[in-house]
């Protein structure tokens, strides 16, 4: 289980963070009031090679690996975990299928434009009756003289609004099982493909997460992503990765939130002195800094394993769950720190608390993933 992080993720992390703090620290108040990703970040992104960094060169990408990706999320989240949000999905689960299942004909009119910043996707996969349980989704494909037709809802689904084409996950065949799940590429534009509804959330508010509905959508043969059965398969592959990716933006919500409090209890005064002397307060300092260390590691193995092509299903789903669950922990540790000041806007501590809550929910909750690794022990 011994790894060693690459010499140059260091000079990469000081790249992300300058681009951080160039391109998107200013445009996050804005963002964050009106509800809306700033979608002129997907170009800039793509410009500076930060979208498809884990894909080979020669579609696009930089072919720097999972563990450069991950980094990538977790750093753009110490800034914004919304747009950090909205880059990833569409760097990565609404991408990956194109990569890793289309034909070059499909990465040429898709994965392309993609990581170049010129579109922007999504991973359209939840419907109202269906999160954790995938095997529970009841979009169908039917089989027309053109291609396909396309019925369905989807929901929760980062990118939707903002979306010019969603990879959706339907059953052509359900007799089958999960067998007859398939991938297909749907662009924006195509009659009865609406993605317009706009979700409210608690946190994440510059990552627009919409509904999309698909009412008799006729798609060419040519938009369905590797064959028409194992689409099952395909979905959890994608999903594997993303998990490892999701651990990066937690830790970086809760570095972002420990960062803020150390400088607060550093500079604050209370009964005649700074309250960073006081041992309650330093002991809580020390339990966020234990919980984040904890929490890079698994996530720098599971990445590392990734990259080595060694299937690390369980030990992403333990990055993922740890993750997730560390950054509930230590954002609360930190707005508890700041008082009455952590639950003024003013502050950004309480758009890190609210924002923290979504990462246990995304990419599997956290029974799902106790599950996973059960199985592995057992």
């Amino acid at each position: 289980m011994d790894f060693d992080l690459p010499p140059e993720m260091s000079e990469f992390t000081e790249s992300v963070g300058a681009f951080a703090a160039r391109e998107i620290a200013p445009l996050v108040n804005k963002a964050e009031a009106e509800h809306r990703t700033p979608v002129e970040l997907f170009a800039k992104a793509g410009s500076s090679g930060f979208l498809g960094l884990r894909y080979p060169q020669d579609v696009g990408g930089a072919g720097a690996g999972m563990l450069a990706e991950m980094t990538l999320r977790m750093e753009l989240s110490r800034t914004c975990a919304g747009i950090a949000s909205a880059l990833s999905v569409s760097s990565h689960l609404g991408s990956f299928p194109i990569y890793a299942f289309g034909n070059p004909e499909q990465i040429d009119r898709w994965l392309r434009p993609i990581l170049a910043g010129k579109k922007i996707t999504c991973f359209a996969l939840t419907e109202p009756a269906a999160g954790s349980d995938v095997r529970g989704i009841q979009a169908t494909a039917t089989r027309s003289d053109k291609g396909w037709v396309l019925n369905g809802r989807k929901i929760f689904i980062t990118n939707g609004p903002i979306c010019d084409l969603a990879i959706v996950v339907a059953y052509i065949d359900r007799n089958v099982g999960i067998d007859g799940m398939a991938l297909f590429v749907v662009e924006q534009g195509t009659p009865g493909f609406d993605s317009t509804k706009r979700l409210d959330k608690m946190g994440h508010y510059s990552s627009e997460i919409g509904e999309i509905v698909l009412d008799d959508v006729e798609v060419p043969a040519a938009n369905l992503l590797g064959p028409e059965r194992g689409g099952f398969s395909r979905v959890m592959q994608t999903l594997n990765g993303g998990r490892i990716i999701v651990a990066g933006g937690s830790i970086g919500v809760a570095q972002a939130a420990f960062d803020a409090a150390r400088q607060y209890v550093a500079e604050r005064e209370a009964f005649g002195r700074k309250i960073a002397d006081f041992q309650a307060v330093q002991h809580k300092l020390a339990d966020m800094a234990l919980d984040l260390q904890a929490a890079k590691q698994l996530a720098y193995w599971a990445a590392w394993l990734y990259d080595q092509g060694r299937n690390p299903t369980w030990e992403a789903s333990m990055a993922k769950l740890y993750a997730s669950e560390m950054t509930l922990r230590v954002t609360d540790l930190a707005l508890r720190l700041f008082g009455g000041y952590g639950y003024i806007k003013e502050f950004p501590i309480e758009r890190y608390y609210r924002d923290a809550r979504m990462f246990n929910i995304v990419e599997g909750v956290s029974d799902v993933h106790r599950n996973i690794i059960a199985k592995s022990v057992l």
